[in-house]
Parts: structure tokens; sequence; C-alpha cells
């Protein structure tokens, strides 16, 4: 390949485990999805998913508050810090066990991370380079359980830390005199969520039972003060020992020494004992000023989520049930309530103004942002919260559409990365999904027995086909006019053949004898190929009776099948690993790759062999000159067809959370009784609801734990060659050209050098300047010759170019115009290659299809921005319009009033008999 692909973006995945945060402008919400995080741009809807990847699912993150940096932790505790502005990793660190919660001082200075029962105060990192990113500062013990949350002041002063031991502890982030710590009760739950308020030590807590505790401190945050040092405070507490004579207990804080003598890091201690008093200052203490109750809160409706926006005093709570409420404090008095989904809210963030709220529900994926002051979604996306099966490009490819488990056909928009229509109307997995030729026609099989046709203009299933014998499709194929609709079922071994215009039942194909796994349709001819696990394919001629053509024997089940974008070529994936090579109009192997080395399938947790490694998915580039191929791994393998060699390997995933991701067997997780991975270990941990069963503290026995296996099920190119999707059990991959990094030379000699080419420019050779710099073949340098050709000049240049030429400008201009601003500039270049060399690039329509449903596509979504731009222009026109009307009739009758009075007082000046002074008053009106 002469570009090489590399991740682009994660569609279908919009919230997985772990809590969302806001960016810092607060138009933009961050969500961990598996090992990734994708940033969801809510002002101009669009979404990225970054390329940095942890080890494992994201437990927790914390963002900087200025923006710029991320840090991620893992189910592990493995730590990385990213660049937001970059998208690059900076630093890698391991906390060695599960950590819950981080969060970064207001001041940028300090982040604390809590893991197991401990409060870990580490040095942010700064703008300067350093060895080590996470200094250690301080360690904080206090709790006796786990700890589940964090809250800063707002100096970053003090912070506070939750627990499950149903207690709050407050720490000083500084040697404070008067706050070295603070514990708080009055609960008889988890510790969901506390909270400082606004510039004060003043807190609210929240536990798991629905109980709000509203703590009032007796010191101000300016009353905070820095008492003598600890080591001159230990030396004055060892001489009142001496003096006294008396054996006292050990300092609260002492420092933590290793065995080079250096100093790690402080050691804050607590106590259930109040910590002792420096001479002449006064101690923090806390009262509980009131205590609130949550009504729907029971023992199935635990409180899942809180948070709080201090300058607003609004409270968001969220519930097992999906419900949330809305309070304001310290008053309690509840704004409104609503049930956003039917499971728990796992998650919630509020941005920086308080006027947006993001939830994330991590049962069925979904993420929401609600805006409460207008009561109404800002953002609301839902991925497939089952297996997503398949996946199909739209013909000008701006459009993807999905099919998964669950029954639902989801349709994307590839620039914005979002779901814009869902279709429920299948009950069962839908197992194939295709676009009609026109692009605005859906067609989906499920194993429900029906095949849908579904309007993209209308939002509505318009078409529903069934069989005369309830059957199961497993496979779905549309010809190139978009009037046959075949379908293939897995256990009758038939194939169904309706007409989309009337949904009639045309014809039942018989002749396999296993289950049809694979339909696909001839792009030039009405020829259908099938593939079986009877080991043959079937050439189907739809125009001679719908008799079978030629039958092609394979060695093994046929698994998937699929035609060159030309039809003169047929790829077939058989069960033992093989991809072969067919000539459909003669019925002859032209050739074969041997892949099942390549794939790699991974070993599941509970299995002692590898399963036998078979591709289950292939697709064409734009070209027909490489295939992809895919199944049950972790890895995409691209081939070259013309030379049967392996191009590249792309890894999909590094996800370890996910089954069948090591090649090897751990042997540290098998023992004499099993693998150590059939141990239900956490099953009931955090799901909000419990069984009561007599000594279940953990949740209901009953239920297992699922991990999910990583798979490759879908498989598709672009119909513009510059991108390929991946259905997977992530999501939905979308790999996409860098050619950024690539030198990629044409015909290159000595004299091809940029000098020479920005000495043409001089002399204003423009033509001889575009040949020179697409030898050399340099995007930024192409970019600088083009936009400096005059505007008067374009079509003279295009008119004197060579034809080998014509093709890669066209292939330039379609890409540039996809993200450049100068749309005037790239479309004259676009009309005037086609209107002068129109013909001859008919005559290879096949080479130059890729690139002009490129060139459509970038020209659809500028027509698209340019359309919402000017119909909101046309809204402010008019509203301005309304407006100034509207002041304009005001003031006309103000002015008609002001004359009337006028009028009133002269008639009244002029009847006394100081007329005359009234008259110079008026006139200066």
């Amino acid at each position: 390949m002469k570009f090489a692909y590399k991740f682009s973006n994660l569609l279908g995945a919009f919230y997985r485990h772990g809590n969302l945060c806001f960016s810092k402008d607060g138009n933009s919400v961050i969500s961990p999805v598996g090992n990734r995080i994708s940033v969801f741009d809510l002002k101009n809807n669009r979404s990225e998913t970054l390329p940095a990847s942890t080890t494992k699912n994201i437990s927790c993150l914390g963002i900087s508050p200025d923006g710029s940096l991320a840090i991620l932790i893992d189910e592990d505790g493995a730590a990385i810090l990213v660049s937001l502005v970059t998208r690059a990793v900076l630093h890698h660190h391991h906390f060695h066990s599960p950590v819950h919660s981080v969060s970064f001082s207001p001041d940028g200075r300090k982040f604390v991370i809590t893991k197991e029962n401990v409060a870990l105060m580490y040095h942010a990192p700064g703008r300067n380079r350093e060895f080590n990113a996470f200094a250690l500062d301080k360690s904080y013990y206090g709790p006796f359980d786990e700890t589940t949350c964090i809250d800063w002041t707002d100096d970053s002063k003090c912070f506070a830390v939750g627990s499950k031991d149903m207690t709050t502890w407050i720490f000083g982030a500084e040697r404070w005199a008067n706050l070295i710590y603070y514990s708080l009760g009055g609960h008889k739950d988890i510790i969901v969520g506390c909270f400082f308020e606004n510039d004060s030590l003043d807190m609210y807590t929240v536990s798991q039972e629905g109980t709000l505790c509203v703590w009032e401190s007796d010191t101000a945050l300016e009353g905070l003060r820095k008492g003598p040092k600890y080591s001159e405070r230990k030396k004055m507490e060892e001489k009142k020992k001496r003096e006294e004579g008396e054996s006292n207990e050990d300092d609260d804080v002492e420092d933590i020494v290793g065995e080079d003598g250096e100093t790690r890091g402080d050691v804050i201690k607590g106590s259930a004992d109040t910590p002792k008093q420096v001479e002449g200052i006064k101690n923090v203490r806390y009262s509980q000023r009131s205590k609130h109750y949550f009504n729907k809160a029971g023992d199935f409706n635990k409180l899942t989520a809180a948070a709080f926006h201090k300058k607003t005093h609004i409270l968001v709570t969220g519930f097992a049930s999906g419900a949330f409420h809305l309070h304001e404090l310290p008053e309690f008095d509840l704004i409104h309530s609503l049930s956003i989904s039917d499971q728990r809210i796992s998650t919630i963030a509020m941005n920086p103004t308080g006027d947006w709220i993001g939830f994330g529900c991590s049962g069925l994926g979904q993420l929401l942002v609600w805006e409460w002051q207008s009561e109404s979604y800002v953002f609301k996306q839902q991925g497939h919260f089952n297996n997503m099966n398949s996946l199909a490009y739209s013909p000008d490819g701006q459009y993807l559409v999905t099919g998964g488990d669950d029954g639902k056909v989801k349709v994307w928009n590839t620039n914005s990365g979002l779901c814009f229509v869902t279709f429920t109307e299948h009950s069962s997995g839908v197992t194939n999904v295709a676009f009609t030729s026109s692009g605005f026609v859906v067609v989906s099989a499920s194993l429900d027995g029906t095949v849908r046709a579904f309007d993209l203009h209308r939002y509505r299933n318009f078409r529903t086909m069934t069989s005369p014998r309830p059957a199961q499709f497993s496979s779905l194929a549309v010809d190139s006019s978009g009037e046959l609709v075949c379908a293939g079922s897995q256990d009758s071994f038939e194939i169904f053949l309706w007409s989309m215009q009337t949904g009639r039942l045309l014809e039942v194909l018989s002749g396999h004898e296993g289950p049809v796994s694979n339909l696909c349709f001839s792009p030039v001819q009405s020829v259908l190929a099938s593939v079986s696990w009877d080991k043959t394919v079937r050439l189907w001629d739809m125009l001679d009776s719908w008799q079978t053509k030629e039958t092609l024997r394979l060695t093994s089940d046929g698994l998937a099948v699929t035609y060159r974008p030309d039809g003169q070529e047929l790829a077939v994936a058989s069960l033992d690993g093989e991809i072969t090579f067919w000539t459909p109009q003669t019925g002859g192997q032209t050739g074969s790759i041997a892949g099942r080395h390549d794939l790699q399938m991974g070993r599941k947790e509970t299995e002692k062999i590898t399963a036998k490694q078979s591709f289950t998915s292939l697709c064409y580039s734009a070209d027909g000159e490489s295939i992809l191929a895919g199944g049950q791994s972790k890895f995409v393998c691209i081939y070259n067809i013309k030379e049967h060699v392996l191009m590249k390997k792309f890894e999909i995933s590094c996800n370890l959370s996910l089954d069948a991701m090591e090649e090897f067997l751990d042997r540290r997780k098998m023992t004499e009784f099993g693998s150590l991975s059939l141990v239900d270990e956490g099953t009931g941990d955090g799901d909000g609801v419990e069984l009561s069963l007599p000594g279940v503290k953990r949740g209901d026995m009953s239920s297992r734990r699922f991990i999910p296996e990583i798979r490759v099920s879908s498989l598709c190119f672009s119909p513009t060659g510059r991108s390929w999707a991946a259905a997977s059990t992530e999501g939905l991959l979308i790999y996409s050209l860098d050619a950024s990094l690539v030198f990629d030379p044409y015909d290159l000699d000595m004299d091809v050098t940029p000098a020479s080419i920005r000495k043409q420019m001089k002399t204003k050779e423009w033509a001889s300047a575009i040949l020179l710099s697409f030898r050399l073949n340099e995007m930024p340098l192409i970019r600088e010759v083009l936009e400096a050709v005059p505007y008067d000049q374009i079509t003279v240049v295009c008119s004197s170019l060579p034809d080998v030429y014509v093709d890669k400008l066209l292939n330039f201009v379609a890409s540039t115009l996809e993200k450049s601003n100068h749309l005037q500039f790239y479309l004259s270049w676009a009309q005037c290659l086609l209107t002068l060399h129109g013909q001859k690039l008919k005559n290879r329509s096949g080479a130059v299809l890729p690139t002009v449903q490129q060139l459509l596509k970038s020209i659809q979504r500028h027509s698209d921005d340019l359309s919402k731009l000017c119909d909101w222009n046309i809204y402010n026109i008019r509203y301005a319009a309304a407006l100034s009307k509207q002041r304009g009739m005001k003031r006309t009758a103000a002015e008609s009033l002001s004359d009337e009075d006028e009028e009133e007082e002269e008639v009244e000046m002029d009847s006394g008999e100081n007329a005359f002074c009234v008259i110079p008053l008026i006139f200066v009106k």
C-alpha cells in the first residue's frame, strides 16, 4: 500500500465504566470507553477517540484545571499521563493496586488518588521536564475500609475523602496546625459523595442509603494556621516528656525514611482521637447542621452517584432505578426529578458553569447530557449493548449502518462519529445489514425471521419481508440495482429472494446441504454468490430463472465470500484459514493465501488448547489491489492479492480486560482445582441491588461474571478508499489513511527538489511546478504550489497536465477539500479537471471511482455545514428585523403619547399668565 492506515475513531461506544469529566470550557465531555477515552464536542456535535490506551479498562480519570493533561488509571492501577493538546502519552506509572478515584487540586499543583484505605498526594506534573512526573508528597491514613470519593476546597488547602466505612475524612493538604485530620460520621452506608461548600470548610456528605448530612465548620478557610514545624514540635514534646517523666504516644505525623536515609514522603495517620492542639491555636471543629433523606431511596433503589456545583449550590443525585434528583442546598429544596434510564446511573458530572449535567449508565452504555434549566437533552447517545454483528458503508462513504445482538439497527455519521437514527423493529439479533445503491435505504436481516427495509428520508420501516416457513436469517445481500433482496437461512439451508418494490417472495433457492454462511451480489452482473458449510460456493444467475450457473468446490467449510469491485474476481474464506481467489466467468481458481498462521487467535482463560484459526469476514479495498481479513482474533490482516503476501497486521485492541487476548496460557492462574478464572470474584459489587439472602453480603450469588471475547465480526472498506471500518467487541473502529508520515515519491531524480519547485513558482511556471511537486509527492509542498496558482490560470494549468497527473491532482483536491476552508478555490480545480478531462476519466472509471466518491463526500459535507450556517444567519436576520420592528412600533407609540401630552400642556399654559415661559421648553424638547 502507498499509505499507512492508523486508528482514527471509535464509534458505537460512548461510556463503559469510570467517571465522566467536562473540559475547561464546558463544551466537551470526556468519557472512558473501555481502555480509551472519547471526547464529545457538544457544541459542534462531533466525537473523537484518543489513540492512547491503557492495558485494561479505565476505572477513573482526572483532568487538570487548565484542561491540558489527563490521568487515566485502569482496573489494576496502571496509570498513563496523556496530553489533551498533542494526544500523546507523556508518562507511565503503576500504583500496584486498584485506584478508586483521582482528583487534581484547583490550583493544579497537586493531585490525590485513593486506593484501598489510603489517600496519596502527588506533585502534579508541570511545564518543566521531569524524570519522574509523579512525585509522592504525602500519604494519608485514616479510613478503615476502601475509599470512594475525593473533593477539594477552592483554595486547595484541604481535601476530603469518603470511605466505605461510612465516614468522611478531612485532611490538610499543607501542614496546618489546627487541621491535621478530622473524621465525620452520621451515615449508615457507603459514602457516595463528599463536597465542600464554596470558599468554605462547610461540607455535604451523601451516602448510599439516601441520606444527606450538612456539616458546619467553626473556622473559615482563612482561619487555618501554620504552627511550628513538626521537627520542632517533636523536640518540644520530647523535652516535655523528659520533664514530666511520662510516656506519651508517638506523634500523629512522622516521616517515611527509606533504607538509604532519603525522605520518601510524609505519612499522616488519623485515629479516632482528636488531634492534639497546638498552644495558642484553636483546632477546627465540625457540627452537624441538618440531616435530610431522599424519599425514593430504599433497599432496591440505592443512591449510586452524586455531583455538586459549588457556585449554583445544585446537588444532583442518581439512583439504581435510573432516576435522578436536583436539589438546591443547603435548604434541600427539590428543583425537579426525572427518570432517564431503566439501568443504574453509574456516574454524574457537571460542567464548570453548572448548566449541563452528564450522566453515564454502564449497564446499557448510555451517555446523556441534560440541561436542567430548559429541561432538555443536549446529548443522548447509546451504542449496541451486546455484540455488533455487521456493518456497511453507504455508497458515498458518509454513513455507516450497524446491526447488533440487541436487535437494533443504527446509522452513524462518519464525520461526526455519532448515531443519528436507531431502528428497533427487530425482536431478535440482527445478523447482517446492507445499503442499497441509492444510499437512502437500509436493509437488515435478523434471527426473528424477517428482513426489513428502512427509509432514511422518513426514518421508518417501509417493507417487511418474511419466508413461508419460520427461518433464522444469517446472511443478506442486495443487488446493484436495489431491486432484489436475498437472505440465507441457517436452519433450512435455503436462500430466499424478494422484490424490494413489492416485498413479495420471488423464489426460494435450494441446493446447499449446510447452513448458508454468506451471500454477495456481483457489482456488474445479476449473479449471486453464496457460500455454505457444505464446502461449496454456488453462483446463481438472476436473469436465467435463478439457476445455478457454477459450483465451486472448497477444501473446507465456507465462511465468507466477496466480489472484487469490478466483479472480475471472487474471494472465499474457509474454515481451514485459507483465502482462495476464483474467476466467476470460468469458475477457475487463480490463487490462494494460507492465513491461519497470520491470524494468531488468542486463547480463552478457561481453554487449555487454542481453537482453529480461520477468517470470518473479507473485504476488498476500493481499488481491488488488496483484501482485508478478520475473524475471532485481535488482529486484522491486509494482503496484497497480486503477490499473495501479508502487507500489514493491525492490532485492533490491547485491552486485557477482554477474553482471548493472550496467545499463551497464564500458568499462574492454573491450580490443582482448575483455573482461577472460573472463580467469580467481586460479583455483585457496585450494582446497587442486593438480594436479602441469608449470609449474602456481596449481591446475588447466582449471578455470574461475563468477560466479552475479542473478535472482529465484520469488515468494510469505505467507497472512497481512504478508510476502513471493523465491527469488533470494543465497538466500531475506524482506520484512516495517515499520509503525513509517508514519503512516496513518483519518478524522482536529482533535479526534483523543493528549491527547484519554488524556483519554478517564482518564474510563474505553474504547470511545471505542479508536476515537480507531485514527483516529489510531499503534501505540504503540493498544497503550497496549488494555492499559489492565480485563480484565472487554473483552466490553463489543467489543460496542460498529462493524463497520469490528472488522477493524482484530482485525488489530492478531493482529499484536501474535506478539511480546507478554500472552498471556491478547490471547487474550481475540481470543476476544471472534470470538465477538461471528463471523457478520459470516464474511460478508466474503475480506477477513478474512489476519488470521485471522496470528492462527493467532501462537497456534501461542506454543503451540510454551509446550509446550517445559512439557516442560522437567516434566523438571526429575521429575529433582528422583528426586534427592530417591535422597537420602532414602541418608539412610534411613545412619540405619539408624548406629542399628546405636550399639546395638553401647551393648551393649559396658554390659558395662564406664564405661557410665554413654556414655549421655549416645548421647543427645546
